[in-house]
C-alpha cells in the first residue's frame, strides 16, 4: 500500500513522463513564457503544447497567470529546475560509465589481437 508521499511521487513523475512536457519545463527554467513563446521556441503545434501545459497545470507543476489576453506560464516550484539539472547530471554520469566500459572492452580487444 502506497503512502501519500509515494503516491505524490508516482503522480509527479508520471506527469513528467513525456518529452514535450520536459521540453516545456526546460524552457520555463529560463523564465516565464506565453503559450506562443513556448510554441515558437519548440516549433511545435499549438494544440500539442496546450494539451501538455494542461496536464502540467492539473498536476500543479506549472501555473498560468493571465496577462491581458495572454496566459504566462511559470514553474510552480523553482526546485523543478534543480530536478531537471540533477537528471542531466545522472544522464552524464551514465554516459561516462558507458564510455568507460566501452574503452575497457576496446582495450581488451586490442590486447587479445596482439
Amino acid at each position: 500500500m502506497e503512502n501519500p508521499m509515494q503516491q505524490f511521487k508516482t503522480e509527479f513523475f508520471k506527469a513528467l513522463a513525456h518529452p514535450l512536457r520536459i521540453q516545456i519545463l526546460e524552457l520555463l527554467t529560463e523564465g516565464d513564457k506565453s503559450v506562443n513563446e513556448i510554441q515558437s521556441s519548440l516549433g511545435s503545434e499549438g494544440s500539442a503544447v496546450s494539451q501538455q501545459l494542461s496536464i502540467l497545470r492539473a498536476k500543479n507543476i506549472v501555473v498560468g497567470t493571465k496577462d491581458g489576453k495572454k496566459v504566462i506560464y511559470s514553474l510552480r516550484d523553482p526546485k523543478i529546475a534543480d530536478l531537471l539539472a540533477i537528471a542531466k547530471e545522472i544522464y552524464n554520469n551514465h554516459l561516462i560509465d558507458t564510455i568507460s566500459i566501452l574503452e575497457d572492452e576496446l582495450d581488451e580487444t586490442e590486447k587479445s589481437e596482439q
